[in-house]
């Protein structure tokens, strides 16, 4: 689903012709800081290198986490708030700029996160192919394919970075992440890389995401999704699948280890070596 938080803005006019877009967003390395820039540019009217923005400072105001695939559209309603007051500041204003620029404001509370007559929803479809070993029982996936609907895609470029990192994610849920209770101290036995496994760079085989264009009226002034985890959810779900187009044994619990496949094949009469059919 896709959700919105409240949160304040502010966009100063600068006397040297550059903006000043202020937002309590973190970037956690999804490229907020650029999205955020883009959306106050079109806003504003103006260049995308005449707009600085600041971002990170609790002195700012109050703004939205960065989790629930809802970064963008939160910080980013906020700005576009924010940038649309300063232009029609500007609009109406003939006199120069004093010297610490003109400022304008904006809190979307009670508004972005209105109760919403429409059902708002991101889509995304996913597609694997994979090799099972069933000597070995390790899982290999070949190809790995996810074609989304997000509404505006605002950044072509971080926005596939984001897709494809989510579904490397997702191949680690489906293939090696998995975590154990020490039943003595209550902690998570794997507490380094060293024993909880995410995919490294040979296990992730060229995967592909693509978008279509879709344009939604009743999201927000961008016109945007979020798409932080919609990468994540689909892919183990392809992944299992394609496990059981393979082997014809459904396993209904992840990460499909190679001790968990080979169990599967041994209880439903696969022998190892054997494709199961």
């Amino acid at each position: 689903p896709v959700l919105v938080g409240p949160g304040v803005a502010s966009a100063r006019a600068l006397p040297g012709g550059g903006f000043l877009v202020r937002v309590n967003a973190t970037d956690i390395g999804t490229g907020a800081r650029t999205v955020l820039a883009q959306i106050a540019a079109d806003a504003l009217g103006a260049p995308l290198d005449a707009v600085r923005v600041e971002i990170a400072d609790s002195d700012i105001g109050f703004g939205s986490v960065a989790g629930g695939s809802s970064g963008t559209a939160s910080w980013g309603s906020a700005v576009h708030a924010a940038c649309v007051r300063l232009t029609g500041l500007l609009a109406g204003r003939s006199e120069p700029l004093p010297e610490e620029g003109l400022v304008a404001e904006a809190d979307t509370s009670g508004t972005v996160d209105a109760e919403s007559a429409y059902a708002r929803h991101a889509f995304g479809a996913h597609f694997a192919e994979v090799a099972v070993d069933t000597v070995s029982g390790e899982v290999r996936v070949t190809r790995l394919l996810g074609v989304f609907a997000a509404g505006r895609i605002l950044n072509a470029r971080t926005a596939r970075s984001q897709f494809i990192g989510g579904m490397t994610m997702g191949l680690g849920m489906a293939l090696t992440e998995d975590s154990t209770m020490d039943p003595a101290f209550g902690d998570f036995t794997q507490s380094d890389l060293a024993s909880y496994h995410v995919p490294a760079h040979a296990d992730v085989v060229a995967p592909e995401a693509y978008w279509v264009d879709e344009a939604d009226d009743h999201l927000n002034p961008m016109g945007s999704k979020g798409i932080g985890e919609i990468g994540i959810v689909g892919t183990a779900a392809a992944v299992g699948n394609a496990v059981h187009h393979a082997t014809g044994i459904r396993i209904r619990e992840l990460p499909l280890t190679p001790d968990r496949v080979l169990t599967a094949l041994l209880e439903h009469e696969h022998p190892a070596g054997m494709l199961g059919v």
